[in-house]
C-alpha cells in the first residue's frame, strides 16, 4: 500500500519540480549587456516617456502595474512575469535593455518596434518604478 502511494507522490513531485525549473529558467544575457550602464538619467521626464511606451507596447501582456496580468497574458505560452518581484528588479539595466531589444519566445523583439535605443532606456527607467 505504501508503495502505491509513494510512487505517484514521487512522480507528481518530480513533475512539479520540472515545471518550476522550466518556468524559472534563466534568460541568458551576454556579458556586454549585463555590464551595460543606462546612459539615460531616471528623471521624471524619462520615466514618463517610458510609461507612455509601456502603455503602447507592454501593458497588454505585462499589465498596468507589471504584474504579468495584462489582457493578452492568458494567451501566452509562458508567463509574462512579475516585474515587481525582487528577482526581476535585481537584474541590471543592461539585462532589461537586452531582453526588450532581442525578445525570446512569446516576448517579441523591439528592435523594429522601438528603434530608438534611448527610448528603450526610458522604458527600462519606467520598469524600475514597478515595485
Amino acid at each position: 500500500m505504501k508503495i502505491k502511494i509513494l510512487i505517484p507522490a514521487l512522480l507528481i513531485g518530480t513533475a512539479l519540480f520540472m515545471l518550476s525549473f522550466q518556468s524559472n529558467s534563466d534568460w541568458p544575457v551576454p556579458e556586454k549587456y549585463q555590464k551595460m550602464k543606462n546612459p539615460v538619467a531616471a528623471d521624471d521626464d524619462s520615466v514618463e516617456m517610458g510609461e507612455d511606451l509601456w502603455k503602447t507596447h507592454c501593458k497588454s501582456c505585462h499589465g498596468k502595474e507589471g504584474l504579468g496580468d495584462g489582457s493578452k497574458a492568458a494567451q501566452l505560452d509562458t508567463p509574462a512575469g512579475d516585474f515587481t518581484s525582487a528577482k526581476f528588479q535585481k537584474q541590471t539595466d543592461g539585462a532589461l535593455f537586452y531582453k526588450t531589444l532581442e525578445g525570446k519566445g512569446d516576448m517579441p523583439s523591439y528592435k523594429k518596434k522601438i528603434p530608438n535605443e534611448e527610448d528603450l532606456w526610458h522604458l527600462v527607467n519606467f520598469m524600475r518604478t514597478l515595485k
